[in-house]
Parts: C-alpha cells; sequence; structure tokens
C-alpha cells in the first residue's frame, strides 16, 4: 500500500442528540481516562471526594471543597511560621488576621468550635458604640450624647485595657461593666503611680545594693580581691544591716610582705541605697576630717567617706590598743576588716549572750576603761554605742560598727557620749552590775568634766552650753578647740 495513500476509515455515523448527551461525554472521558491511567481505575471509578450528603457531581461544590482544603492547609503553615517567629517569647506576634475564614468547616463539630480559626474571640471585649459625629443619637426626649452615663461608663471599661501589663484590670466578660469618669480616673492614676514604683524600684535593684546582695559594681570589687589572691574564697553573708552588708572570707596572701592578710576575713559592704544616708549626714558634715569633702549634690561620695571614716576611726582605735576589727583594705564603699570569730561562726553580741555575774562585771569595767581610752587616747565618741555594738568573744569585749564615731569637738560630740552613757548604764544596771554607775556618773567618769546637776535637764543644758561654747570659738577663731580638760590650757587638735 502506498504511504501517501488515503486510509480507508470506516464512519460511524450518530444523531445530534448524541452528541449533545452528558453520557456520551462521560464515558468518552473515562475512555480517555483508561487510556492514559490504566493504573488507577479502580480509584477512579468511584467519587472523587466522600461524604454524607454531598453531591460532588457539581463543579462548583468541587472547587469549594478543594479550595476549603488548600486554605487548611495555608493555615497550617501560618500556624507553623507563628510557632518559629515568637518561640519562647513573652511577646508574640498573630498572623490571625491573614488566615482564611469559612461559614462551615468540615473538621470542626459542633461542639468544639477553634478559636484560632475565627475572627470572633470570646475573651476579647466589645468596642463600645461610639456617637456619631453630630455627638448625638435620638431625638426629643430620647437624645443620646457622648457624655451619657452609660456611654461613658462602657467606654471607660474598654480604656482599662491600654493600662500596663502588670496592673491587673480583671475579667469582665459577660458583665455590662459602666466605669464612671471619677473611678476610671482613680485606677488610671493608680495605674501610672505603680508602673513609676516599679520602675524605681527595679532601677533601685540593678544600681545599688540590696538585702544580702550586691549590686553589679561591688561585686567586680569583690571578684578583683579574690583574683588578685588577697581574698581565698567568700563564704557568704553573716550580717545585715540598714547601712551595710557584711560578709564572711577567708584570708589570702598580701602582696606586701609588710602587711598581713587574717586567716578569716569581714567585708563590709556599705550600702549604696541613697535613702538610708539621708539623715546620717550630721555624724559627717560637722567632722572637720571630712568637712570640706561633704557635699549634699553627690550623695554617693557620702557612702565612700563613710566608709573611710570607719577606716580611719578603726585605725585610731587599734593603735590605742582597744579591742576591734584590724583594717586589711578599703575599696571604694568595700571594707575588709579581720573577723570577729572562728571558723565562719561570728562573735555573739553581748545582747545575745548569757554572761555570769563575774563575767558581767568584768566587761562593765572593760567597757568603761574602753570609753575612756576612747575619748582620751583616740579623741572619738562611739556615738552608737549599746549592747548591739559589743561582742563577746575569747573572754572580753570587742567593739565594732564606728563609722559614725565623731570627735569630742564635734557640734553634737557631747549629746552622742552621754546617750552612749545611758545605753551602757541602763544595760549594765539590768544585767545585776551593782557598781555601774548612772549616766551623769558616767559621763563625767569617761570625759572628766565633773558637771554638777540636780536632775538630768539642768545635766543635759549645761552640756548644750559647752557645746555652744565651742562652736562659737570654732567661728571666731577658725580652729577646733577642747574644752573638755582640767590641766592647764585646752589643747588644740589638728591633724
Amino acid at each position: 500500500q502506498c504511504p501517501w495513500g488515503a486510509p480507508n476509515t470506516t464512519s460511524i455515523s450518530c444523531s445530534l442528540a448524541d452528541v449533545m448527551s452528558e453520557q456520551l461525554a462521560k464515558e468518552l472521558q473515562l475512555e480517555e481516562e483508561n487510556a492514559a491511567f490504566p493504573e488507577v481505575v479502580a480509584v477512579a471509578e468511584g467519587p472523587f471526594i466522600t461524604g454524607e450528603n454531598i453531591d460532588t457531581s457539581s463543579d462548583l461544590m468541587l472547587a469549594q471543597m478543594l479550595q476549603m482544603e488548600f486554605d487548611r492547609e495555608y493555615d497550617a503553615q501560618l500556624r507553623r511560621e507563628e510557632k518559629k517567629i515568637n518561640g519562647d517569647s513573652k511577646v508574640s506576634i498573630s498572623f490571625e488576621n491573614y488566615r482564611k475564614v469559612h461559614p462551615y468547616d468540615s473538621d470542626s463539630s459542633e461542639d468544639e468550635v477553634d478559636w484560632q480559626d475565627t475572627r470572633h474571640d470570646p475573651y476579647r471585649a466589645d468596642k463600645p458604640t461610639t456617637t456619631p459625629r453630630k455627638g448625638f443619637v435620638g431625638k426629643g426626649k430620647d437624645i443620646t450624647t457622648k457624655h451619657d452615663e452609660v456611654v461613658c461608663g462602657r467606654k471607660n471599661t474598654a480604656r482599662m485595657e491600654n493600662f500596663a501589663p502588670e496592673f491587673q484590670v480583671g475579667d469582665g466578660i459577660g458583665m455590662d461593666l459602666k466605669l464612671s469618669n471619677q473611678v476610671f480616673n482613680a485606677l488610671k492614676q493608680h495605674a501610672y503611680s505603680e508602673e513609676r514604683r516599679s520602675a524605681r524600684l527595679h532601677e533601685k535593684k540593678e544600681h545599688s545594693t540590696a538585702e544580702k546582695a550586691v549590686d553589679p559594681k561591688t561585686r567586680l570589687l569583690l571578684y578583683k580581691m579574690v583574683n588578685a589572691g588577697m581574698l581565698e574564697t567568700i563564704t557568704g553573708c553573716i550580717s545585715t544591716g540598714k547601712e551595710s552588708v557584711v560578709f564572711h572570707a577567708y584570708g589570702g596572701k598580701s602582696a606586701t610582705e609588710d602587711k598581713v592578710i587574717p586567716p578569716e576575713c569581714a567585708i563590709k559592704v556599705f550600702k549604696t541605697t541613697l535613702n538610708e544616708f539621708k539623715n546620717r549626714d550630721k555624724y559627717i558634715k560637722d567632722d572637720y576630717r571630712f568637712k570640706d569633702r561633704f557635699s549634699k549634690l553627690n550623695p554617693r561620695k557620702i557612702i565612700r567617706m563613710w566608709a573611710e571614716k570607719e577606716m580611719h576611726n578603726l585605725t585610731r582605735m587599734q593603735n590605742a590598743g582597744i579591742p576591734c576589727p584590724q583594717v586589711v583594705i578599703l575599696k571604694k564603699h568595700v571594707l575588709v576588716m579581720s573577723f570577729i570569730g572562728q571558723d565562719q561562726v561570728p562573735a555573739p553580741k553581748l545582747k545575745d549572750v548569757t554572761l555570769s555575774s563575774e563575767d558581767m562585771k568584768k566587761a562593765y569595767y572593760q567597757i568603761l576603761n574602753m570609753m575612756q581610752q576612747l575619748y582620751k587616747e583616740c579623741n572619738l565618741v562611739h556615738a552608737d554605742l549599746s549592747e548591739y555594738n559589743m561582742l563577746w568573744h575569747d573572754g572580753k569585749v570587742w567593739l565594732i560598727d564606728v563609722s559614725q564615731s565623731v570627735e569630742p569637738t564635734h557640734p553634737h560630740g557631747l549629746e552622742f557620749l552621754f546617750r552612749d552613757c545611758r545605753n551602757v548604764s541602763q544595760f549594765f544596771q539590768k544585767g545585776g552590775v551593782a557598781e555601774a554607775l548612772n549616766e551623769r556618773e558616767l559621763f563625767n567618769a569617761v570625759s572628766g568634766l565633773n558637771i554638777t546637776a540636780d536632775n538630768e535637764v539642768d545635766f543635759q543644758a549645761e552640756i548644750e552650753a559647752l557645746e555652744k561654747m565651742n562652736e562659737d570659738h570654732v567661728q571666731n577663731h577658725g580652729k577646733k578647740l577642747s574644752m573638755f580638760s582640767n590641766d592647764g590650757d585646752p589643747p588644740i587638735y589638728d591633724e
């Protein structure tokens, strides 16, 4: 046969009705699918998507079902993106507005509703209906303005969501809450006050020493002492007070041979919290050793001067042979001293130890001797002497906490001495020491002034007169004058 010849084809005649028949079109489509995909004939013979009461013969229904399946995959992808971006962060983002929402979902039952896939959140407060631009709705007696009590109350309730997250406003779901302007303004002011207070506390915690803790700058100073070998290790806190925190540490090796570091040390960290020193300036602003350097405009320098003052006072007491901690080193507001105690156990305070009558009598005479030494040899007044600042160790009394100690020529030095004498006299009289002098006799025994007065009021009046005379002399002559000696001319104390 000639390849270019006309083929012998047998034409099948059919009517126009058969050509337009939908049944014939389906048969032809099935024949083409069977020829192209013979292995999936069994699957293709059934319905495309099975379900109850779903007519898959409609192209519109098929398109809607395919679109819904695509939207589910798209929403799942958005959830994965949210989880990947947010992670464990407290502040998260949401793609809720980009999700596909449909009037019904074939996977969700009528009882369970996935609130992540819906625009309506029952836990989100409904926005109050706002009044139109003209400012009112209704007519005549039914007119409602923007100043209506109910409208304003609902607006105020919704505006509480703008408060800080730390301010708990409660849960008002299902309740038609209406806050008056007075209540809302009070809550608003309280929320702002709490926010500012929280910020101040956070700043105070970051920049100041706290209870049994230190700020980063103080921690760095302690690290340097340990790294330099001056301290071997810091074990922990042993005492806390309103102005300082005391830590225990084991001593290391000194860089110089002339200085010996004790085996156990006490680290006194003066708190840099400024409000602790607002009422302490009277102990330092009139002390001529620090008077020129005192300035209320820089309170943090006062704290360093406070630590420096204790170092100088302890050095004086140590040179006079008074039992007290030995100064090791001073770094800014951190003072390292010898530890009064043994094996990390601090010596007990005099108020916490139970002494026999003989030991109590011995402690009294020792304190009397130390007060005289402190006044005459060290030229100091403790200014806070009591059973709380005296330790009992190795059968004798040790004096601590002398940061507030001043000289007798201080404008209030004699008042501080009389207060110390009252504290010591009352403690030992209650302790059963029959030989204990009263505060006036003890004051004269320590100072040697021999003030004669019938009652305490006149006694304190004479003390104030002596202080006034000394202050006038300072203002007139510009130098400190001690009028409290009975031997010839009063000596002048200049350093």
